[in-house]
């Protein structure tokens, strides 16, 4: 049985102030082009409330290209389309599976999985 870690993803804090050198001399004229941080939750998410970060133990999934240590982006609040990758629910145990490969089979839909974030090998 694989191991979920399943985390709710918490809205970043927006960080747009350029920092002011402490240093004495001329202060760096870079500290007005301070970028703001990539918040996950707009970037991945189409509703920040049903979205979760899953992270994958194991190598069950490795036909699908999901290795150890990857993470899911699952949106419950997505209908699945006929091709996509879900996270279901079957005989009590969280499976990725195509939708289309769920018809003859007992199972609870528990979201889709919009992304999957992994580090290159």
């Amino acid at each position: 049985m694989e191991e979920l870690e399943i985390v709710k993803i918490k809205r970043a804090k927006a960080n747009y102030g350029g920092n002011i050198s402490m240093q004495t001399g001329f202060p760096s004229p870079a500290t007005h082009y301070l970028e703001p941080t990539i918040d996950l939750n707009r970037a991945l998410s189409n509703c920040a409330d049903a979205t979760f970060f899953i992270r994958v133990k194991g190598e069950a999934w490795k036909d699908f290209n999901i290795h150890k240590n990857d993470v899911l982006i699952v949106d419950r609040s997505i209908t699945p389309t006929a091709n996509a990758l879900v996270l279901a629910i079957i005989e009590k145990e969280f499976q990725v599976k195509r939708y289309s490969e769920l018809i003859d089979i007992e199972f609870e839909l528990w979201g889709v999985i919009n992304y999957i974030i992994h580090k290159p090998q």
